[in-house]
């Protein structure tokens, strides 16, 4: 049975999202240990209580999605003037609703989400025009506009259409959702930053992508690292990739499409990603650019780049070039990489000390 297709984001950034977690796997209860005195019994849990596996890996994969926005929302509405070409108008927030999950997990959603047929707030980009008009996560779109919002199966697809001429050319939009039951009116403020599409890879491997208009990072590259920062270090460094154009210049985009095509998938064909799955690894020059990029779009997003090197000396020293479906061998010049950097990070503090505009 298919479990999963591609979710569309209504204009939090304008790409689909995939369904694709693991289910969670309860351990035993422990036992006492021999001569321990017994706990008294507990009543047994409600049925209707105890989450089912499907309920638990929607979750995880929500909480997942959660900390990549989170950590993206500054990054997006910040740089706007380092990604003109990626540079849109948002609504700042992304809709779904239970038929956004097929199969066992559209069961899953209602359950632990509240959704039903209507499109409702999973995410509200921090810092967008949404969020200061008082969106909240778990509003139902109602109308936009004044144009009723689709319900049922196709919702996404057709509300994607409906929005698509609605923020072009202007500034705010009227917007009704149904909060505790009763309808509330707001105009929310378009929001014109980065509009990258973010997504999570459903693999282990140690690795994030950029194809243009993508930024993927993977389940395994968020367990590597230890704080937000980092997680914003490898996004923003995708990010950068994706204004440079570097995935066209080196006839990488398609390539690159396909691939996290693929990895957003529930169940990922894992056969197709042996060595680098045909990627070319960056060559220093544009790496060492990007990294320029980046250090700059992270800080203007208010993040700290004080520990941006030291965090690509520890992947690479844990994970070498010689790791083919890992992060360094696609980027394998880490020497050259962290000379720029260092010279950047200190080039940006002397900016910030002067009191300059943020610009490479």
């Amino acid at each position: 049975m298919k479990v999963s297709r591609r979710l569309h984001v209504l204009h939090l950034v304008p790409a689909a999202l995939l369904l694709s977690a693991c289910a969670t796997v309860e351990l035993p209860p422990s036992r006492p240990a021999p001569g321990a005195a017994a706990e008294p019994a507990r009543p047994a849990p409600d049925p209707a209580q105890i989450a089912t596996p499907e309920e638990q890996a929607l979750r995880s994969l929500v909480s997942l999605q959660d900390r990549l926005y989170r950590v993206a929302a500054p990054l997006l509405v910040s740089n706007p003037d380092l990604c003109r070409s990626n540079a849109r108008n948002l609504l700042g927030f992304t809709a779904k609703n239970m038929y956004s999950y097929t199969g066992e997990y559209a069961a899953a959603a209602k359950t632990a989400f509240g959704m039903n047929d209507h499109l409702k707030v999973m995410g509200v980009l921090a810092g967008s025009g949404a969020a200061r008009a008082g969106m909240r996560r778990g509003d139902d779109l109602i109308s936009i506009e004044d144009k009723t919002m689709p319900t049922g199966p196709n919702a996404e697809r057709q509300a994607a259409t409906i929005l698509a001429p609605l923020v072009s050319g202007r500034s705010n939009v009227k917007l009704t959702v149904m909060r505790d039951g009763r309808n509330v009116a707001m105009v929310v403020p378009l929001t014109y930053a980065c509009a990258f599409g973010i997504e999570l890879g459903n693999t282990d491997n140690i690795i994030a992508y950029g194809d243009g208009h993508r930024v993927l990072i993977t389940r395994g590259m968020l367990n590597f690292t230890r704080t937000d920062d980092e997680v914003a270090y490898v996004m923003a460094k995708e990010m950068a990739h994706n204004a440079l154009s570097h995935a066209s210049r080196q006839r990488m985009s398609a390539t690159v499409g396909g691939i996290i095509d693929n990895l957003i998938r529930i169940r990922p064909d894992m056969s197709t990603m042996g060595g680098m799955a045909g990627v070319k690894p960056m060559p220093q020059e544009l790496d060492a650019a990007a990294d320029k990029l980046s250090l700059y779009m992270l800080a203007r997003a208010g993040y700290s780049i004080d520990g941006a090197s030291a965090f690509w000396q520890r992947l690479a020293g844990q994970y070498p070039a010689s790791v083919l479906n890992g992060y360094t061998a696609l980027h394998p010049a880490t020497a050259y990489r962290v000379s720029v950097m260092d010279k950047t990070v200190a080039e940006i503090k002397a900016k910030q000390a002067a009191r300059k505009p943020l610009f490479p």
